[in-house]
Formats: structure tokens, C-alpha cells, sequence
């Protein structure tokens, strides 16, 4: 028998439990089944067109044999490390500049967030056009002054450069809000302390704005690297992993072993392992910041 007191609880707030049980349930059936389903599924020799097999580490093997497999990580790697140049001082710059503004700036916010609602697909067939080697949009601009065209997305030099500067576009504008919501939570007095005390926009940038956005720039950059780590539209839309294997990342060799080669247990042995990487990448980077906070 139940405690009376228990008993009680239990009754008081029986609706606020099944809310809670029901909450779980849909978390645990939509997201912790299938990421442990994909775990299982990397010991498994699964094709879908005939029982799957049990293989034990096989599949991690045939990875680590695979040259492209050390390819996809590098690639994904370099992409991952532009974006952290690009895509993460971007977005701050761009808050920064229109937190600024006395005029314009509910117009500025819904431009620069425009991208954010385009489908991704119509996002990359759009910086197709512009990438395009004859008539594009960007060698038309250096015809104008009279500098040679390039071959953006048939380079091995500018085709990684080119995604980035897609996706910089395309996923910039949450970002800059969530800056913008973050630099208007900052106290005027402590600008205005600064500025009686002869700082410069630099000075005031540098020791007033950053301190205060610390906690939010740590979590946008946790969340960048998880998600660049992660790019896969822009690679599989613009290049087809192109020229000569140099735009590979991790999620289109996935997608390659899945969808291609018809073998889930190798794709999935390869999204377990992400899912590693990025997982011991989260723990130690929070780690290190809460240290040094």
C-alpha cells in the first residue's frame, strides 16, 4: 500500500503526470528509439532486401578502409573551419551594425532573415545561377572590372570556399537575431560609463558588448560546429562532392553508402561514429568554458 501522503500527490496533480508521460513517450518513440535503433543498425549487416545480419565491428572496419572515408572527415573538417571564419563573425558583425541604427531597422532585420524561409533546395539552385561559369551573377561582376572568371564550383580551390559562403547566407539570419535579442538586454549604463570614460567603438566593442554576449557566443558556437559538421544540401545540390572528391563531406558519403551502394549497417556505423565525435566534442567544449567562467 501507498503512502496516504503519496496517494495524495499522486491524485492532486494525476494530470499534470499524464501530460508528463505523454511528452516522454513521443520524445523517447521519435528520438531516442531511432538513435539507438542506428547504433544497432552499425553492428548490422542491413540491405532491406533480405534479413539483417549481425557483424559485430565489420562495418567500423570497412569504414577506416575506405578512402574516402579519411577524405569526407577532412573535407568536412576544412568546410567546418571556414564557416567558424565566416559564418560565426558574420552574423555578430551584421547585429552589431544594425543594433546601431536609428532608422530601418525592423526592414533590415525581415531582409536579413529573408533567407532563413526559402526552402534550401531553391536557396541552392538560386547560388547556382550565380556560380555559373558563363553567365553568372559573380563573373559577370568581375567582368566589369575587367578580372579573369573563375570556375567557382569546379575549382578544387574556391568549390569549399563557395559552400561556405552559401550556407553563410542561408543560415545567418537566426543567428543575428538571436544576437540582436542579446545586445538589447545589455545595460545602456555600462556604454554609457565607457564612453565618460573615453572609450573608443572598439574599446566599447572589445570590453562591454563581447563580456556580456560570452554565454550566448559560446552556445552559438557549440551550436555552428554541430550543425556545420553536419552539412550535406549544399555539397549534394551544388557539386555532387566534386571536383575530384574535394567537396566529400561525412553526411554525403553517408548518404552515398545508404542510398547509392544500398548498405544501411555501413551508413549507419558511419552516423554512430558523428554522432561520437560530436558528442565528446559538445562535453569537452563545455567543459573548457564552464572552467573558464
Amino acid at each position: 500500500m501507498l503512502n496516504p501522503r503519496i496517494r495524495r500527490a499522486v491524485r492532486e496533480n494525476l494530470v499534470a503526470y499524464l501530460f508528463l508521460a505523454a511528452g516522454v513517450l513521443c520524445f523517447a518513440l521519435f528520438s531516442w528509439y531511432p538513435i539507438v535503433r542506428g547504433a544497432l543498425l552499425g553492428f548490422q549487416q542491413v540491405t532491406f532486401a533480405e534479413p539483417a545480419r549481425w557483424v559485430g565491428l565489420d562495418n567500423f572496419r570497412r569504414l577506416f578502409d575506405d578512402p574516402l572515408f579519411l577524405t569526407a572527415w577532412q573535407n568536412t573538417g576544412y568546410f567546418t573551419l571556414l564557416a567558424l571564419v565566416f559564418g560565426f563573425a558574420a552574423p555578430f558583425a551584421t547585429a552589431v551594425v544594425l543594433n546601431e541604427l536609428r532608422h530601418g531597422r525592423s526592414y533590415l532585420r525581415m531582409t536579413v532573415y529573408l533567407p532563413v524561409m526559402l526552402p534550401p533546395i531553391v536557396t541552392m539552385l538560386l547560388w547556382r545561377q550565380f556560380y555559373d561559369p558563363g553567365p553568372g551573377l559573380f563573373n559577370s561582376v568581375l567582368e566589369v572590372f575587367r578580372l579573369p572568371a573563375q570556375q567557382w564550383l569546379e575549382s578544387e580551390n574556391l568549390a569549399m570556399v563557395s559552400l561556405v559562403l552559401v550556407s553563410t547566407w542561408a543560415n545567418m539570419g537566426t543567428t543575428t537575431l538571436i544576437y540582436l535579442a542579446a545586445l538589447g538586454g545589455i545595460p545602456g549604463e555600462l556604454y554609457e560609463a565607457a564612453e565618460l570614460d573615453g572609450a573608443s567603438v572598439r574599446q566599447r566593442l572589445w570590453h562591454v558588448t563581447i563580456p556580456q554576449m560570452r554565454f550566448i557566443l559560446m552556445i552559438t558556437l557549440l551550436l555552428q560546429v554541430i550543425g556545420t559538421m553536419q552539412v550535406f544540401v549544399e555539397p549534394f545540390v551544388l557539386t555532387g562532392g566534386g571536383p575530384d572528391d574535394a567537396t566529400v563531406t561525412v553526411l554525403l558519403l553517408l548518404y552515398r553508402y545508404a542510398f547509392v551502394y544500398n548498405d544501411f549497417g555501413l551508413a549507419s556505423a558511419m552516423s554512430t561514429l558523428l554522432f561520437v565525435v560530436l558528442g565528446l566534442f559538445s562535453v569537452v567544449y563545455l567543459r573548457l568554458t564552464r572552467s573558464k567562467g
